[in-house]
This record gives structure tokens, C-alpha cells and sequence, in this order.
């Protein structure tokens, strides 16, 4: 079944064009901006439990909230290497540092250790966190927040729950939110990700606007990292520690920030920590679905 599922949505796949704009800027009309947040990637260290990129990455998001516009900032999973304890208490503090919420899923190393532990630091890092699965309504954007069931991956009752998430939203456009894409999304690593086929009957959606995920851990500055599928943007956020797509030779920490402005256009910028000025080649651009 995978492998038919990773060739079905191979075949709908639209070919990569680079797509550069106008970078976060001081100079951006207040009342132009509806909503921007940023997107932590992946940590879970190994094999020590240490975080520099990620207390790096929270340095810059603090640092270009005070000096324009964060609204919050979002997890995608996979901070806490086996979901040991030792991990989560490092991370913890660098996470408590942030000025702005923290809203996390949870990613394949959670699912190392109890729902019960993830949820007790979430709790930690933002009180308003109770479950592994919730949606946000920020701007004219409904967030849906989806953890997944084990590993990566989502049983059919969560499909359900999302649908409905989806749906309900209809007309608000919608990002989803997960640890991982569906299989075939990313061309470096088509083999790893959601396999459950029904996951195509959510990004068909006509109001899902994007997936953003993580997981993979790519180089930014060696992949395909943003892409549209029919009528869905795929963004991936890279790990914050460790690099694993194509290699392991290279690691920058990067986050990714994005800006929804009032006329519906989309800017999705990438910074590198340490340098509060986007990296001009991984600007994406695109508009909400009206």
C-alpha cells in the first residue's frame, strides 16, 4: 500500500520554482501585517543533551520580536531525543525564554516516552498547551495543530478529526501543522512520511492552504525545501541541531518566520542563527486561497 501511496502523489507533484520577495522589514505598514509567526524545527540532540541552536534560534526570535513583529512561535515536533527527561529539562529553559507564546506538537521522539511527559513540559513552555491535538484562530488563518498518534504517523480517527478541523474552518484558510508531510512530498527523502493514504483527502481540501512539517532534518541550502502540490504549499522547517538530508557534512540552524499580510499574500522567510537578515534565496511566496 505505501508504495502505491508514495506514487499516487508523486505523480501530482509540480515542479520547483524559487520563489524570492520582499523580506521581513522594519519598514513593513503596521496595519499591512494581519499576522506573522515564526517556526522552530527539530532538535532532539544526540548524544548529548545540549541546545545551541535551539537557544540561538530563540535569541533571534526574541530579538526581531522586540525590534518588529512576532505574534507567537510555533514547534513542529521532535525536541526532545526519545522523550527522555534529561532532553526535555535541558530544552525546557531556552523554551521558557521565549517573549512570545509557544505552540508545540509533538514528533516521533515524543512518542519515545508517554503523552503524559510531553503534555507535563508543554505545560511548562506554554499553559495554555492541555492537548497533543488543537487548533488556533490567528488573523484570517485557522491553525491546525496535529500530533501524531505514533511515530510519524496518524490512524483514521485523527484523519477524521482533521477533516472536520478543515472543514469546519471553511471559508478561513487553513495550515496544518504536523511533524511530517505525506510520503512523496519532498524528492530527497519521498520514502519517509504520513502513510496513511486517506492524509490526501485532507490536502484536498480547497481551503487547506499549507503543511508545515519537519522531520527530515534537510540542508536548506541542498534540497528542495518549499514547494507547491496542486493547490497546497509544503514548507519545511529544518532541524535546529542536526542535519541528516543529503548528509550529515553540513549543519546551519536555521527557523523559518511568516508573514500573512491583509491582502492574503504569504511570505515565508528563513533566517540562518546569529543573522537577523533573511536568507534572500529560500524566500517563498504565495497567496491564500479566497
Amino acid at each position: 500500500m505505501a508504495n502505491r501511496f508514495v506514487a499516487g502523489v508523486t505523480a501530482t507533484l509540480l515542479a520547483f520554482l524559487p520563489v524570492t520577495g520582499t523580506a521581513f522589514a522594519q519598514d513593513d505598514a503596521a496595519d499591512s501585517v494581519s499576522v506573522r509567526f515564526a517556526v522552530l524545527g527539530d532538535a532532539e540532540p544526540k548524544p548529548c543533551a545540549l541546545f545551541p541552536g535551539v537557544e540561538a534560534a530563540v535569541r533571534d526570535v526574541n530579538a526581531l520580536a522586540e525590534a518588529g513583529r512576532i505574534d507567537f512561535v510555533l514547534g513542529v515536533g521532535d525536541l526532545a531525543h526519545k522523550g527522555t527527561e534529561v532532553q526535555y529539562e535541558n530544552v525546557t529553559p531556552a523554551l521558557q525564554s521565549l517573549t512570545r507564546p509557544f505552540y508545540p506538537i509533538m514528533g516521533n521522539e515524543e512518542h519515545g516516552d508517554t503523552v503524559e511527559r510531553y503534555l507535563e513540559f508543554a505545560g511548562q513552555w506554554n499553559p495554555e498547551v492541555t492537548e497533543v491535538s488543537y487548533t488556533l484562530e490567528r488573523g484570517p488563518l485557522t491553525l491546525v495543530m496535529a500530533s501524531p498518534d505514533f511515530s510519524r504517523q496518524f490512524n483514521d480517527e485523527s484523519i477524521d478529526w482533521m477533516l472536520e478541523q478543515v472543514r469546519g474552518a471553511a471559508p478561513r484558510p487553513v495550515f496544518l501543522v504536523v511533524h511530517a508531510a505525506q510520503m512523496g512530498v519532498y524528492p530527497d527523502n519521498p520514502d519517509k512520511g504520513v502513510e496513511n493514504p486517506r492524509f490526501l483527502e485532507i490536502v484536498a481540501e480547497p481551503n487547506l492552504a499549507a503543511v508545515i512539517s519537519g522531520d527530515l532534518h534537510m540542508d536548506m541550502d541542498r534540497v528542495i525545501h518549499s514547494r507547491q502540490i496542486e493547490h497546497v504549499h509544503y514548507l519545511h522547517i529544518p532541524g535546529l541541531e542536526r542535519t541528516k538530508i543529503p548528509d550529515e557534512t553540513s549543519h546551519t540552524p536555521m527557523f523559518r518566520v511568516f508573514t500573512v499580510f491583509e491582502s492574503g499574500e504569504v511570505q515565508v522567510d528563513t533566517y540562518a542563527t546569529g543573522n537577523l537578515e533573511p536568507l534572500e534565496q529560500h524566500a517563498y511566496q504565495f497567496n491564500l486561497p479566497q
